[in-house]
């Protein structure tokens, strides 16, 4: 299904929308539980590896994008609200191995919508920093988002079919 990126400059925001063939308990699932994140959170040929997940608020996701050579980039999620199978939201900010964090950074707010058949998650990421959103979307974003999404695709497929 289509990934929707829309790119709002003047409010440091982008809005992303896309469409899952799976029901909400399992893109909840896939979104919120550190062993299914793991499986389609980095895009290939990268993976994700989680090294501190509690997600509650306050709680933290610490994780690190793994290249195929090793090479680390440390992130951190701070959780700041939750409302089950509806809504979470976090900041996200870059950091080293120690988690120190690298600001600015950017809150994400996620949405999630149950159309019976398929669940439709809304994200918006509103960032701290007009620099630093030029420089995430340069890098490649909307290219890594869908390419992480194709995962998510492939993850949700392969759990409808052994349940």
């Amino acid at each position: 299904m289509e990934l929707d990126l829309i790119v709002d400059k003047e409010a440091k925001t982008v809005s992303l929308t896309r469409e899952f063939a799976a029901g909400l308990d399992l893109v909840w699932d896939a979104y919120t539980k550190q062993d299914l994140l793991d499986k389609w959170w980095a895009p290939k040929p990268f993976s994700s590896r989680t090294k501190v997940m509690d997600f509650e608020v306050g709680g933290r996701r610490f994780y690190a994008m793994v290249s195929p050579d090793g090479a680390e980039n440390w992130a951190v999620q701070k959780y700041t609200s939750i409302t089950p199978k509806t809504n979470f939201k976090f900041f996200n900010a870059f950091a080293d191995a120690d988690e120190n964090v690298h600001l600015p950074g950017s809150d994400w707010d996620f949405n999630f919508t149950d159309q019976g058949e398929s669940t439709k998650v809304s994200i918006s990421i509103y960032n701290e920093s007009l620099e630093r959103m030029e420089r995430v979307l340069e890098s490649g974003f909307r290219e890594g988002v869908a390419a992480q999404l194709q995962n998510l695709d492939e993850l949700l497929a392969s759990l409808q079919e052994r349940a």
